[in-house]
């Protein structure tokens, strides 16, 4: 199977989720631009200021004990994609199956969140995911304030060496960093906000929608507001289609 079919398989075995609850969809073939392949990325860009690439960057952070949290970790778990992603993901912190392998969203919610990417086009690969912490916090409990504090540094610079266009934040804790208050999701989502200078939309944690299918309908509509923003702000087109809702 290619990569674009299993982009595309991913996509119908999201929606059909979603259908399953009475929803309607239709899909829509994206505009395809026919570009030339990217030059090589300037290793410059990625650390204006340090001359470090992203991946230097990330070997650089990975034995840090900055919070509590490094006594517990099997693995620091930086992130994964494109370290020139015109989209990025920010989750609030690693679980089991991320701690172990030391990759972002691979275990049941990673899944999920895979199918939810391509959903509106995009393959991992293509986009960048984070965390606001970078250590597994023990039992998977809420990351504590000090601790996004400690690694609040790291986010902001992987922001800024990535410069992605738009800002996906999954979960209470990421949206809250972001738009600056704590408030429940349903009053953060749907409300765009500019973090120095990226647009950021919020959506819920694919965790909680393996608890609640009930936010799945939400977090759709979440995922479609992002892919308008992030094509009014000039984002790469993405490999995949974007399905979107029959409208009633």
């Amino acid at each position: 199977m290619t990569e674009k079919e299993q982009l595309h398989s991913l996509a119908v075995s999201f929606l059909k989720q979603l259908e399953q609850s009475g929803e309607e969809f239709v899909f829509q073939h994206q505009r395809r631009v026919e570009t030339p392949p990217a030059e090589p990325a300037d290793p410059g860009k990625d650390g204006e200021q340090t001359g470090e690439t992203l991946r230097e960057f990330a070997r650089r952070i990975s034995g840090c004990t900055r919070c509590r949290l490094h006594q517990s970790r099997t693995n620091f778990v930086f992130g994964a994609g494109d370290p020139d992603a015109d989209l990025m993901f920010v989750g609030e912190g690693p679980g089991l199956a991320e701690d172990r392998q030391g990759l972002p969203f691979v275990g049941a919610s990673g899944k999920l969140l895979t199918k939810i990417i391509a959903s509106i086009g995009f393959s991992r690969s293509e986009i960048f995911i984070g965390n606001m912490v970078k250590c597994r916090p023990p039992e998977n409990r809420d990351p504590l304030p000090d601790e996004i504090a400690a690694c609040e540094e790291y986010l902001k610079t992987q922001i800024s060496m990535i410069k992605p266009r738009v800002i996906i934040t999954l979960g209470r804790f990421s949206a809250a960093y972001f738009h600056g208050r704590e408030a429940p999701m349903r009053e953060l989502r749907g409300v765009v906000v500019d973090f120095n200078g990226v647009k950021v939309v919020s959506t819920y944690h694919p965790a909680a929608l393996l608890r609640n299918s009930s936010y799945k309908r939400g977090t759709w509509e979440d995922m479609l507001l992002a892919r308008k923003i992030y094509d009014e702000q000039g984002g790469r087109p993405s490999s995949g289609e974007v399905y979107r809702l029959k409208k009633s």
